[in-house]
């Protein structure tokens, strides 16, 4: 379908890469592309479906966008409203999306829709749906903290028709497909914030160095130079677990445990670091002409898309068998 045919791990290392781009929007709309709105499409999607969509996605001619979060459930994703009833042979959508990341230009969403009446964690399935059709309504590109070069589109469905040959897979596995594609949504997320992370330790031990403050360098004090090999020793320790996770990921393991972990740890370390940075590039860390800044918006995000800190202390404590029945 124009893929190179490599395992997961390639994915990783090009997410890498792309955490040296200093705009965390450009790296995130790509993680878009080929992390989050098309894995469950290559796994499970019918050979028609991957020509129609894959292929020109993995070429570059169309954008694709995720729907899975609504405005009454972001993170409870088993919450969501929006439903695609079956009338011969199309369903038929209603209801609405939110945070859409490259929702006002994608020329296709992987839709998560209710299909069927059944229990929340089998009654839902993923549509690909064209984004031109009649009843889509894109209501407004969201304006937001940090990933400002990325639009963010909140989107209606009103009576929106599609073929019902554009499901992916089984009807009723949408849940669990969706939970196997936020695993690599949440890997590529952790390896692009560790790069950006490093750049942002280097560019502090660069400012800190040629800052002068009471007649020697910033870098010179004992808790600013402690504190940046504290923090470059968390960042070190958060790859070994992402590559740790990767590896078992291309043997066919389940590691949602482990990306969980890493996707916790990368979200609050993403504050962490951003924040003691700052710290140290004083009144102008506070000005929006240098990086620390930047990074100190966009990386928030971190911490919240693909699922809250609190959803993978969740998700943790269930695979460690302590989280409280209901």
């Amino acid at each position: 379908y124009g893929g190179m045919g490599l395992d997961f791990s390639y994915n990783i290392a090009v997410a890498e890469e792309l955490g040296n781009i200093h705009c965390a929007g450009i790296p995130m709309a790509i993680g878009v592309q080929v992390g989050m709105a098309t894995p469950a499409l290559t796994r499970f999607g019918s050979h028609e479906l991957k020509k129609q969509f894959l292929v020109p996605t993995i070429a570059g001619d169309f954008v694709a966008c995720l729907g899975v979060s609504e405005a009454g459930a972001g993170s409870d994703v088993a919450n969501i409203k929006t439903t695609a009833v079956r009338k011969g042979d199309e369903y038929v959508i209603n209801g609405g999306k939110m945070w859409i990341t490259s929702g006002s230009q994608a020329d296709w969403m992987c839709l998560l829709a209710n299909t069927s009446e059944g229990p929340p964690h089998r009654n839902k399935s993923l549509i690909c749906l064209p984004m031109d059709l009649p009843g889509i309504h894109v209501a407004k590109k969201i304006d937001k903290l940090g990933m400002r070069s990325s639009d963010t589109a909140q989107i209606f469905f009103e009576d929106v028709r599609v073929p019902s040959r554009n499901l992916i897979g089984e009807e009723g596995k949408g849940f669990t497909y969706q939970m196997l594609q936020f695993q690599e949504e949440r890997l590529l997320g952790v390896a692009t914030a560790l790069t950006s992370l490093e750049t942002l330790i280097q560019e502090t031990i660069a400012y800190t160095g040629q800052r002068k403050v009471f007649g020697q360098s910033v870098l010179q004090n004992q808790t600013v130079h402690f504190r940046l090999a504290e923090l470059q020793t968390e960042v070190e320790l958060l790859r070994s677990l992402l590559h740790r996770a990767v590896a078992l990921y291309v043997e066919g393991k389940d590691v949602t445990k482990l990306a969980s972990m890493a996707k916790l740890k990368a979200g609050r370390l993403a504050r962490e670091v951003t924040d003691s940075c700052l710290q140290f590039w004083g009144g102008m860390g506070f000005t929006s002409e240098v990086l620390v800044s930047r990074f100190y918006r966009d990386l928030r995000l971190v911490s919240i898309g693909g699922g809250t800190d609190e959803t993978m202390l969740s998700i943790i404590c269930k695979y460690m068998e302590i989280l409280p029945s209901k």
